[in-house]
């Protein structure tokens, strides 16, 4: 059953002045940092300033209002940057609406079919190769506009791009390059300085070299590109609300980029609310999250934005400025609000050499690099280190989508082979219970051999039962296997204990199971394998199979079993 609540309608009864207040004060601060960023991704990705910002209102509205986290800050992020870009670049800006709104249906139906906890299966390996590749092309993707290359275009894949970047190293700008420089020193210097200055405190970085860079590029007129040169500004007005241009003939060809938009958010948005519960020490709703994220990539591309989500960095600033309910992200929506409705001509003069020097903290601060130190990687399998760098190689030289396929299959093949070679299955000595070896007793004893089944048997692990079948401890009149230490059995392995009991059946002899757990009782069962055995074929305990098998054979049991 679909369950639809957001986390608003449980914060709303019994909300305050003071509980508003301090909602009210966090929505400004994320606010007023997320103008700066949204422009910068935006122009990262292809697109326009005007398209980041009113992703960031629009979407950072409904995934605050919607969403299942109190204090989750939607909107566009620089993980999104490749992809968007690989899009915009393949398929055109309208294809890349329509992909995002695809994969706002896809992100809607993961939460209402209840799918948010299986991101969670994701490996950290995984997560880890693809964070840092993803900041690596974020970088790659800036040298562009620090340097002020003349590019006409850039291409989306990586040896063209880095032939045309090289190619174009002589054009450089030295201007922008000092406009980029200057940016960089102050975003990197601002937090140091403002710990010890209280008023700087409350000015976030990006906005401070914003609002510095913007000034000084007013009143001096530098030779350089700004987003009213390159982009005639940003309208102050609504943007027209419509569907972008659909032709049917492309959904297909959409798929494959509506899924990486949909894999990205739901990765990025339940990482940032896991995260930001540990630091407000309260629960999500996975399921819900994703509902709301979904809504916010259909809905934003209907006023001209593009993919959005849970943004990390805002979600911790909001909690560290007081922000604990869904009001703090809805007051974040209605300050990017204002801001363009009251300030848009200022930003014609916005360098964007600024707004590259932003996103080139923002790469560098998303990539965990101390775990591609060699003292880190020691420390994990041969396994580990592969998936790691082979998924952050392939995220940098071909594609997100390839890079997490391949991670997976990578850590699913490991993990398959780690859980056959953990399945294993031994010869239970019956002197325990015989006082003598029971396989060759010469008093007409029936010879019984039993073994112990450990770990899974599963398809991965199946052919260990292959040995039994071979019958290389002689040919015995009856075979017990325990399962007690078995946890499960999928069909492959079900399978292989009916192969198991037909070649005794050809060579006149039983198969006994005994201790079977649940989830291999139920599938003995439900599979009709227990009755494929006959009655008195699936038992309590060793002892009680033993007394069946001598049974079977028409022996009396003797009296000296444990």
């Amino acid at each position: 059953m679909i369950r639809f609540r957001p986390k608003l309608f449980d914060t709303l009864p019994g909300y305050g002045r003071a509980a508003f207040t301090q909602d009210f004060s966090a929505g400004i601060t994320v606010g007023v940092l997320a103008l700066p960023l949204a422009m910068a991704f935006a122009i990262a990705s292809g697109m326009s300033p005007t398209a980041g910002i009113w992703t960031a209102i629009v979407a950072g509205f409904l995934i605050a209002a919607l969403g299942g986290s109190h204090v989750q800050i939607g909107g566009p992020t620089g993980a999104f940057i490749p992809i968007v870009y690989a899009i915009v670049v393949d398929y055109g800006v309208q294809n890349l609406l329509i992909a995002t709104m695809m994969s706002g249906v896809m992100l809607l139906a993961m939460g209402a079919f209840r799918l948010g906890s299986m991101i969670r299966f994701i490996p950290v390996s995984v997560v880890i190769g693809f964070t840092n590749g993803i900041a690596v092309v974020i970088f790659i993707s800036q040298i562009k506009d620090f340097l002020g290359l003349s590019i006409d275009s850039v291409p989306g894949e990586f040896f063209g791009k880095m032939e045309v970047l090289f190619g174009a190293v002589g054009t450089m700008n030295v201007p922008t390059v000092a406009v980029a420089v200057a940016s960089l020193a102050v975003l990197l210097s601002w937090n140091r300085v403002a710990a010890r200055v209280a008023w700087m405190r409350r000015l976030p970085g990006p906005l401070a070299v914003l609002i510095i860079a913007t000034a000084v590029n007013a009143l001096f007129q530098m030779p350089v590109d700004t987003i009213g040169s390159r982009f005639g500004g940003i309208p102050q007005e609504l943007p027209s609300i419509g569907l972008p241009d659909l032709s049917l003939g492309t959904l297909g060809k959409l798929i494959a980029p509506a899924v990486t938009i949909a894999l990205l958010g739901a990765i990025e948005s339940l990482l940032s609310a896991r995260v930001a519960d540990t630091l407000i020490d309260n629960r999500h709703d996975p399921n819900q999250e994703l509902m709301a994220q979904g809504i916010a990539n259909i809905a934003a591309p209907l006023f001209g934005g593009f993919a959005a989500t849970g943004a990390i960095a805002r979600t911790a600033t909001n909690i560290r400025t007081g922000g604990r309910t869904p009001v703090a992200g809805v007051v974040h929506s209605l300050v990017l609000l204002a801001v363009v409705l009251a300030l848009a001509p200022l930003a014609s003069h916005i360098p964007l050499a600024t707004l590259s020097a932003i996103v080139v903290i923002v790469s560098v601060n998303m990539g965990e690099w101390h775990a591609f130190s060699w003292k880190e990687l020691k420390r994990y399998s041969a396994q580990y280190r592969l998936i790691l760098l082979g998924t952050f190689f392939v995220t940098v030289v071909f594609d997100l989508t390839l890079a997490v396929e391949l991670g997976m299959a990578l850590a699913s093949l490991f993990f398959i082979y780690r859980m056959s070679d953990l399945t294993r299955i031994e010869r239970i000595p019956l002197e325990d219970h015989y006082g003598v070896e029971a396989l060759s007793r010469p008093d007409g004893t029936p010879r019984i051999l039993a073994y112990g089944v450990f770990g899974s048997l599963f398809f991965g692990a199946a052919n260990k039962l292959e040995d039994l079948m071979l019958m290389q401890d002689g040919h015995p009149d009856v075979v017990i296997l325990d399962l007690e230490k078995v946890i499960n059995i999928d069909t492959t392995g079900l399978d292989a204990l009916q192969t198991l009991h037909r070649t005794l059946q050809k060579r006149g002899a039983d198969l006994i199971l005994c201790d079977l757990n649940a989830q291999p009782a139920s599938i003995v069962v439900r599979s009709g394998f227990r009755d494929t055995l006959g009655e008195g074929r699936v038992v309590a305990n060793l002892t009680e199979a033993l007394l069946r098998a001598q049974r079977m054979r028409g022996h009396e049991p003797e009296l000296s079993y444990v």
